[in-house]
């Protein structure tokens, strides 16, 4: 059963190799958002690269609708997602002196009401983009942009998908989060093959898994599941091929806040206790930044930016993460902030208090050595104390 059906369009087959709220390319060099002029809502690129960010309006003949989506492609054009009719029409936009030009790539109708389709993160290679179609009893992954014929279904895997993680630098291997029988679970989807569905997480046969955030260069996963505690999601990670278990530490949990991973720090080959991790902290009142590392026990928390596009940012791999904002005083800017830096580095950075909680207490348990070996997380399920580190 196939979830959505498409209508190419001829202009886009010799289309060359192109690079919500917020989304930005793996490499760090573009980003793109809705960006609004009182109640109307355009297209805007962010050159993130260069000496000083800078932003670029790409408006159309006509205003967005709000649930338009955007994503930044590595060659600096923007694809856009808008539904008309039932019909999901994806271009590409780029600027031509004071005009935006548009290059149509073709549509994937989804006939069934009650499907809908959405872009995936932005791929590794920043040259393709990909949704995701979820119908009544299947999902369907599209290559968008980037194919030689308008959109291209790759894949239909049976059930409700959502997520979206790529699990490796060259866009074969994509975690989805498939619903099936009242039950989410992991899985991996290999694109070269057809779509061939293989579990990756499995902590409980009663419990919700879902993948939030991985590296594919050190193997670490960030994770979500309601084992530990039935009825409420812990913030946990893993190790992709580890023998090890997943891990829950307590210095994820803050009291009545959300917190979710955004950004992961790339290059540290085999080490993933290393890696600084990104988190967006969601109070009741505000939402400010956590940094934290598998091989600490605690979280640090600091104030965003003030005009933080909240929850976007992208690490450097020598451990800067970069966020991009838009204050009343600078239209585009981005603050970096260094994983590692002291108390007055921070401040530097983000000189604005922040109402949040304070750094929670360390755990008890000390670091554990990581033992790679290429089996599935369900394998290697909950720790035995479910809170170390």
């Amino acid at each position: 059963m196939t979830a959505c059906a498409i209508e190419p369009t001829a202009e886009n087959e010799d289309d060359p190799t192109p690079p919500p709220g917020c989304a930005i390319t793996v490499d760090g060099c573009y980003a793109a958002r809705l960006a609004a002029d009182g109640d109307s809502l355009f297209p805007e690129r962010w050159t993130l690269d260069g000496p000083e960010p800078y932003a670029v309006p790409l408006p159309g003949n006509q205003p967005e609708e709000p649930g338009t989506e955007v994503q930044p492609m590595s060659d600096g054009r923007v694809l856009i997602r808008r539904l008309t009719d039932g019909r999901h029409v994806f271009a590409l936009l780029y600027p031509t002196g004071p005009g935006t030009g548009e290059l149509p790539l073709g549509a994937v109708e989804c006939p069934d009401p009650g499907s809908r389709l959405r872009l995936l993160p932005p791929a590794p290679g920043g040259d393709k983009a990909y949704a995701l179609a979820v119908g009544r009893r299947s999902s369907a992954v599209w290559l968008v942009a980037g194919g030689a014929f308008g959109p291209e279904q790759l894949a239909e895997i049976p059930g409700r998908c959502s997520g979206g993680v790529w699990l490796d630098r060259t866009e074969r291997i994509l975690a989805l989060d498939r619903e099936v029988g009242g039950r989410t679970k992991t899985v991996v989807v290999d694109l070269d093959r057809g779509g061939e569905v293989s579990p990756l997480l499995q902590i409980a046969a009663d419990s919700d898994d879902r993948l939030l955030l991985a590296d594919p260069d050190s193997g670490l996963l960030l994770i979500s599941s309601d084992a530990p505690s039935p009825g409420q999601a812990r913030l946990g990670w893993g190790v992709l091929g580890s023998t090890l278990p997943v891990r829950f530490p307590e210095s994820l949990r803050v009291a009545d806040c959300t917190v979710t991973p955004f950004a992961v720090q790339p290059g540290q080959m085999l080490m993933p206790e290393s890696c600084a991790v990104a988190l967006r902290v969601d109070g009741p009142v505000s939402s400010w930044l956590g940094l934290w590392r598998p091989s600490e026990r605690r979280v640090r928390h600091l104030p965003g930016p003030e005009g933080w596009l909240a929850g976007a940012g992208v690490f450097t791999r020598d451990g800067v993460l970069q966020l991009p904002y838009s204050s009343g005083v600078v239209a585009c800017g981005v603050a970096r902030v260094e994983a590692g830096a002291g108390p007055e580095a921070e401040a530097e950075a983000v000189p604005e208090p922040v109402p949040g909680p304070g750094v929670e207490p360390e755990d008890n348990a000390p670091p554990e050595p990581v033992t790679p070996r290429p089996v599935p997380l369900q394998e290697a399920p909950l720790h035995d104390r479910m809170a170390t580190r």
